[in-house]
């Protein structure tokens, strides 16, 4: 039996706060960008850094019941570090003629690792880690707290 896996694990600052919005069928997600960072020496010994930026998507429940996306616009803030769990997803737009291609990261866990006052001063996080397997087509599961093994 073939087996395959979409997963993406990431830790890093929100770029902005969480732009909610809602389908026409009134399922509310979220976007907003999240900035991940890699620092290196080069060969002289110079000091290089190179930001990735990522989109991601939180979806809502259809129902009305408390999600994942609940918490986002209510704690998630720009300049917050987080750790998130989810899978890639392409999609497309096309405007005036001209296709546009986008890689989004389905949030489905997240974990609030600290804010940018606590960054600045070296950690602290502002509350647990939370999961949804919410989808715009199904309702989620109670939001429950996953293992505190992060896999590094």
């Amino acid at each position: 039996m073939s087996r395959s896996l979409n997963k993406v694990m990431l830790i890093g600052r929100v770029g902005d706060d969480p732009d909610i919005r809602a389908t026409s069928s009134g399922t509310r997600f979220a976007k907003m960008s999240l900035a991940t960072n890699e620092q290196w020496k080069d060969r002289s010994g110079e000091k290089k850094e190179k930001t990735e930026w990522h989109r991601l998507q939180v979806w809502g429940s259809s129902t009305g019941g408390p999600s994942l996306l609940d918490v986002f616009e209510r704690y998630v803030k720009k300049g917050d570090l987080i750790y998130v769990e989810g899978s890639l997803e392409y999609s497309e737009s096309e405007t005036d003629g001209q296709k546009k291609y986008w890689t989004n990261i389905r949030v489905r866990q997240m974990q609030m690792l600290g804010s940018p006052e606590a960054g600045a001063q070296g950690g602290g996080g502002r509350g647990g880690g939370l999961q949804s397997d919410s989808s715009p087509a199904a309702d989620p599961p109670p939001i429950s707290e996953p293992d505190d093994d992060l896999p590094f």
